[in-house]
Protein backbone atom coordinates (compact mmCIF):
# COMPACT_ATOMS: atom_id res chain seq x y z
CA UNK A 1 0.00 0.00 0.00
CA UNK A 2 2.99 2.22 0.64
CA UNK A 3 6.56 3.19 -0.39
CA UNK A 4 9.56 4.29 1.62
CA UNK A 5 7.69 7.70 1.89
CA UNK A 6 5.82 8.84 5.09
CA UNK A 7 1.59 9.37 5.13
CA UNK A 8 -0.44 11.51 7.36
CA UNK A 9 -3.81 10.55 7.66
CA UNK A 10 -5.96 13.45 8.68
CA UNK A 11 -9.59 13.19 9.89
CA UNK A 12 -12.40 15.42 10.21
CA UNK A 13 -16.11 14.11 11.43
CA UNK A 14 -17.94 16.63 8.95
CA UNK A 15 -17.68 18.24 5.37
CA UNK A 16 -17.19 21.87 6.78
CA UNK A 17 -13.90 19.95 8.60
CA UNK A 18 -12.50 18.20 5.35
CA UNK A 19 -13.69 20.69 2.69
CA UNK A 20 -10.71 23.30 2.26
CA UNK A 21 -8.23 20.32 2.60
CA UNK A 22 -9.58 18.12 -0.01
CA UNK A 23 -9.78 21.42 -2.66
CA UNK A 24 -5.82 22.17 -1.99
CA UNK A 25 -5.25 18.12 -2.76
CA UNK A 26 -3.15 17.45 -5.61
CA UNK A 27 -3.88 13.73 -7.31
CA UNK A 28 -6.47 12.70 -5.37
CA UNK A 29 -7.74 9.42 -5.34
CA UNK A 30 -10.87 7.90 -3.51
CA UNK A 31 -11.08 4.06 -1.91
CA UNK A 32 -14.34 3.35 0.14
CA UNK A 33 -13.61 1.48 3.35
CA UNK A 34 -16.78 0.77 5.83
CA UNK A 35 -18.82 3.04 4.23
CA UNK A 36 -16.10 6.04 4.23
CA UNK A 37 -14.44 7.63 1.26
CA UNK A 38 -10.63 7.95 1.93
CA UNK A 39 -8.95 10.42 -0.15
CA UNK A 40 -5.42 9.83 -1.33
CA UNK A 41 -3.17 12.14 -2.66
CA UNK A 42 -0.20 14.96 -1.61
CA UNK A 43 -1.15 18.08 0.40
CA UNK A 44 1.80 20.43 0.44
CA UNK A 45 3.78 17.90 -1.18
CA UNK A 46 3.06 15.48 1.24
CA UNK A 47 1.70 12.14 0.77
CA UNK A 48 -1.56 12.16 2.88
CA UNK A 49 -4.88 10.38 3.26
CA UNK A 50 -7.62 12.03 4.40
CA UNK A 51 -11.12 11.02 5.66
CA UNK A 52 -14.45 12.08 6.80
CA UNK A 53 -15.63 9.97 9.64
CA UNK A 54 -18.46 10.89 10.83
CA UNK A 55 -19.74 12.25 14.31
CA UNK A 56 -19.12 10.41 17.26
CA UNK A 57 -16.43 7.96 18.77
CA UNK A 58 -16.97 4.71 17.34
CA UNK A 59 -16.88 6.82 13.88
CA UNK A 60 -13.72 8.18 14.44
CA UNK A 61 -12.22 4.98 15.66
CA UNK A 62 -13.19 3.26 12.81
CA UNK A 63 -11.72 5.86 10.26
CA UNK A 64 -8.64 5.81 12.72
CA UNK A 65 -8.05 1.99 12.25
CA UNK A 66 -8.61 1.83 8.82
CA UNK A 67 -6.01 4.81 8.15
CA UNK A 68 -3.45 2.56 10.20
CA UNK A 69 -3.85 -0.75 9.48
CA UNK A 70 -5.00 -0.46 5.00
CA UNK A 71 -3.42 3.17 4.53
CA UNK A 72 -0.70 2.30 6.54
CA UNK A 73 -0.31 6.08 7.81
CA UNK A 74 2.58 7.13 9.88
CA UNK A 75 1.06 9.80 12.02
CA UNK A 76 -2.77 11.14 12.21
CA UNK A 77 -4.22 14.65 12.65
CA UNK A 78 -7.91 15.43 13.09
CA UNK A 79 -8.92 18.87 12.32
CA UNK A 80 -12.25 20.03 13.44
CA UNK A 81 -14.03 22.24 16.04
CA UNK A 82 -15.12 22.03 19.23
CA UNK A 83 -16.91 23.80 22.03
CA UNK A 84 -14.25 25.87 24.49
CA UNK A 85 -13.92 25.24 28.07
CA UNK A 86 -11.05 27.41 29.04
CA UNK A 87 -12.21 30.54 30.05
CA UNK A 88 -9.58 32.41 27.78
CA UNK A 89 -10.73 30.67 24.81
CA UNK A 90 -13.40 32.64 22.11
CA UNK A 91 -14.83 31.58 19.13
CA UNK A 92 -12.21 31.13 16.69
CA UNK A 93 -9.59 30.14 18.63
CA UNK A 94 -7.75 26.81 18.58
CA UNK A 95 -6.55 24.58 21.16
CA UNK A 96 -3.85 21.98 20.30
CA UNK A 97 -4.00 18.76 22.22
CA UNK A 98 -1.44 17.61 24.75
CA UNK A 99 -3.42 14.55 25.75
CA UNK A 100 -7.11 13.76 25.11
CA UNK A 101 -9.40 11.66 27.66
CA UNK A 102 -13.47 10.00 27.31
CA UNK A 103 -15.42 12.38 29.53
CA UNK A 104 -18.57 10.18 29.67
CA UNK A 105 -17.45 6.98 30.56
CA UNK A 106 -18.22 6.17 33.85
CA UNK A 107 -17.67 3.19 35.93
CA UNK A 108 -17.77 5.01 39.20
CA UNK A 109 -20.26 2.88 41.01
CA UNK A 110 -18.00 0.04 40.90
CA UNK A 111 -14.75 1.95 41.83
CA UNK A 112 -13.47 3.18 39.04
CA UNK A 113 -13.26 7.32 38.78
CA UNK A 114 -15.10 8.76 35.76
CA UNK A 115 -13.37 8.99 32.71
CA UNK A 116 -11.02 6.42 33.53
CA UNK A 117 -11.42 2.87 30.93
CA UNK A 118 -11.63 0.15 33.37
CA UNK A 119 -8.85 -2.46 33.53
CA UNK A 120 -6.76 -0.22 31.13
CA UNK A 121 -3.43 1.58 32.23
CA UNK A 122 -3.86 4.72 30.22
CA UNK A 123 -6.83 6.08 30.45
CA UNK A 124 -5.50 9.72 29.09
CA UNK A 125 -4.01 9.54 25.88
CA UNK A 126 -1.09 12.21 24.89
CA UNK A 127 -0.32 13.29 21.40
CA UNK A 128 3.03 13.42 19.96
CA UNK A 129 5.45 16.54 21.65
CA UNK A 130 6.68 16.95 17.88
CA UNK A 131 3.27 17.00 16.47
CA UNK A 132 1.89 19.45 19.37
CA UNK A 133 4.86 21.50 18.66
CA UNK A 134 4.71 21.93 15.13
CA UNK A 135 1.05 22.55 15.32
CA UNK A 136 1.13 25.26 18.20
CA UNK A 137 4.30 26.93 15.55
CA UNK A 138 1.73 26.62 12.63
CA UNK A 139 -1.33 27.85 14.98
CA UNK A 140 1.23 31.71 15.69
CA UNK A 141 1.49 32.00 11.91
CA UNK A 142 -2.43 32.70 11.65
CA UNK A 143 -2.58 36.28 12.27
CA UNK A 144 -5.35 37.63 15.04
CA UNK A 145 -5.72 33.54 16.22
CA UNK A 146 -5.21 32.55 19.94
CA UNK A 147 -3.68 29.49 20.63
CA UNK A 148 -3.73 27.31 23.72
CA UNK A 149 -2.44 23.31 24.57
CA UNK A 150 -4.48 21.78 26.76
CA UNK A 151 -6.34 18.60 27.28
CA UNK A 152 -9.36 17.61 24.59
CA UNK A 153 -12.46 16.35 26.11
CA UNK A 154 -14.48 14.09 24.35
CA UNK A 155 -18.11 11.91 24.53
CA UNK A 156 -21.05 11.33 22.70
CA UNK A 157 -22.81 14.64 23.43
CA UNK A 158 -23.20 17.81 22.36
CA UNK A 159 -22.70 20.16 25.17
CA UNK A 160 -24.91 23.09 25.83
CA UNK A 161 -24.98 23.88 29.56
CA UNK A 162 -22.69 26.30 31.42
CA UNK A 163 -23.20 24.05 34.52
CA UNK A 164 -21.48 20.92 32.79
CA UNK A 165 -18.66 23.07 31.21
CA UNK A 166 -17.34 24.26 34.86
CA UNK A 167 -17.82 20.59 35.77
CA UNK A 168 -15.87 19.43 33.14
CA UNK A 169 -13.22 22.32 33.79
CA UNK A 170 -13.07 21.43 37.27
CA UNK A 171 -13.30 17.49 37.43
CA UNK A 172 -11.14 16.95 34.14
CA UNK A 173 -8.71 20.43 33.60
CA UNK A 174 -10.59 20.16 30.25
CA UNK A 175 -9.27 23.41 27.54
CA UNK A 176 -12.20 22.49 24.86
CA UNK A 177 -15.13 19.76 24.32
CA UNK A 178 -15.80 17.33 21.54
CA UNK A 179 -16.92 14.19 20.16
CA UNK A 180 -14.04 12.45 18.64
CA UNK A 181 -10.57 13.14 19.49
CA UNK A 182 -10.06 10.55 22.52
CA UNK A 183 -10.91 7.85 20.52
CA UNK A 184 -8.66 8.92 18.16
CA UNK A 185 -5.95 9.22 20.15
CA UNK A 186 -6.95 6.19 21.93
CA UNK A 187 -6.38 3.78 18.64
CA UNK A 188 -3.25 5.73 17.92
CA UNK A 189 -2.04 5.09 21.60
CA UNK A 190 -2.96 1.26 21.26
CA UNK A 191 -0.88 1.36 17.43
CA UNK A 192 1.84 3.37 18.81
CA UNK A 193 1.04 5.80 15.93
CA UNK A 194 1.61 9.74 16.69
CA UNK A 195 -1.37 12.03 16.93
CA UNK A 196 -2.31 15.35 17.37
CA UNK A 197 -5.75 16.87 17.96
CA UNK A 198 -6.51 20.00 16.10
CA UNK A 199 -9.27 22.26 17.20
CA UNK A 200 -11.03 25.42 16.34
CA UNK A 201 -13.40 26.92 18.66
CA UNK A 202 -17.16 27.02 17.01
CA UNK A 203 -18.90 27.80 20.33
CA UNK A 204 -18.59 28.11 24.18
CA UNK A 205 -20.59 24.96 25.42
CA UNK A 206 -23.37 26.57 26.73
CA UNK A 207 -26.63 27.72 26.21
CA UNK A 208 -25.54 29.32 23.06
CA UNK A 209 -23.71 26.66 21.64
CA UNK A 210 -26.46 25.56 19.12
CA UNK A 211 -26.87 28.76 17.57
CA UNK A 212 -22.52 29.73 17.41
CA UNK A 213 -21.83 26.53 16.27
CA UNK A 214 -24.51 26.78 13.35
CA UNK A 215 -22.90 30.43 12.78
CA UNK A 216 -19.11 30.32 13.07
CA UNK A 217 -18.25 26.10 12.38
CA UNK A 218 -17.76 27.19 8.74
CA UNK A 219 -14.92 29.54 9.93
CA UNK A 220 -13.78 27.45 12.52
CA UNK A 221 -13.02 24.49 10.05
CA UNK A 222 -11.15 26.80 7.57
CA UNK A 223 -8.97 28.02 10.73
CA UNK A 224 -8.46 24.59 11.66
CA UNK A 225 -7.59 23.49 8.14
CA UNK A 226 -5.32 25.97 7.51
CA UNK A 227 -3.36 24.49 10.69
CA UNK A 228 -3.22 21.63 8.87
CA UNK A 229 -1.41 23.17 5.98
CA UNK A 230 0.85 24.99 8.06
CA UNK A 231 1.96 21.49 10.07
CA UNK A 232 2.58 19.33 7.17
CA UNK A 233 4.85 22.65 5.63
CA UNK A 234 6.72 22.61 8.78
CA UNK A 235 7.94 18.92 8.31
CA UNK A 236 8.84 19.18 5.02
CA UNK A 237 10.92 22.09 6.28
CA UNK A 238 12.65 20.37 9.29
Amino acid sequence: MKDNKEIIGVIGAMDEEIKALLNAMEDVQEQERYRVTYYSGKLCDTPVVLCKSGVGKVNAAVCTQTLIDYFQVDAVLFTGVAGALHPDLDIGDIVVSTACQQHDIDASPVGFPRGTVPFQDVSIFPADEQLVAWAVEAGHSISGVKVLTGKVLSGDQFISDAGKVRELREQFDGACVEMEGAAVAHVCHLADVPYVVIRSMSDRADHTADVNFAEFTELASERSASMIQAILRLRMQK
